[in-house]
């Protein structure tokens, strides 16, 4: 399946400077990781997070935290002995993310996720403007017959658009991204 991943939405992923997940060296065999300045954690605990999805905390020492020369890069925390903390997935889960951020900004990506795009928006169409999610009819066979009328449907559709010269509507924007792209 092609589609993007979803993003690391922590503010250090965030920053042009920030420290986030991606920059520690995880030493899964051993459990421990290095933050990019040398540090290594002192504490490796398999939880599971408020969605229910297994993690691991990855704690790092107060003490080496305080002196470090990067810290307000790696942590926002306020307390009187800040110190960073990594929430990362089993292995497999965390290596799979990490590949899949990785190619997503390659052109090759680019041009594959494009084509998904089309299809996409056809889908999106489809259920917004022919109800597609909803079967008007019981049994295999007349479900089909209709899928097959709404894309006929659609097909007509952006004919009779093309051939009325409207041109392709942008592609819809969030209100968030709206309000982030004001400010």
């Amino acid at each position: 399946m092609i589609s993007p991943t979803r993003p690391d939405v922590k503010w250090q992923a965030n920053t042009d400077q920030g420290i986030d997940a991606s920059q520690f060296v995880i030493d899964w065999e051993h459990k421990q990781a290095t933050c990019p300045q040398g540090q290594t954690s002192v504490s490796w605990t398999p939880t599971v997070d408020t969605h229910k999805h297994e993690v691991i905390k990855i704690r790092f020492s107060t003490k080496d935290c305080q002196e470090c020369p990067v810290l307000s890069l790696c942590t926002s925390s306020t307390s009187r002995a800040p110190r960073r903390l990594l929430s990362v997935r089993p292995q497999q889960q965390y290596e799979a993310l990490q590949a899949a951020r990785k190619l997503q900004v390659t052109k090759e990506f680019s041009k594959q996720y494009a084509l998904r795009q089309g299809i996409e928006a056809t889908i999106s169409q489809g259920m917004r403007a022919f109800d597609l999610r909803r079967s008007r009819y019981i049994g295999l066979d007349k479900t089909h017959l209709q899928h097959v009328g709404i894309a006929a449907a659609i097909n007509l559709v952006r004919a009779a658009a093309w051939l009325d010269g409207d041109e392709l509507a942008p592609t819809r924007v969030s209100a968030f991204q709206r309000l982030y792209s004001a400010a």
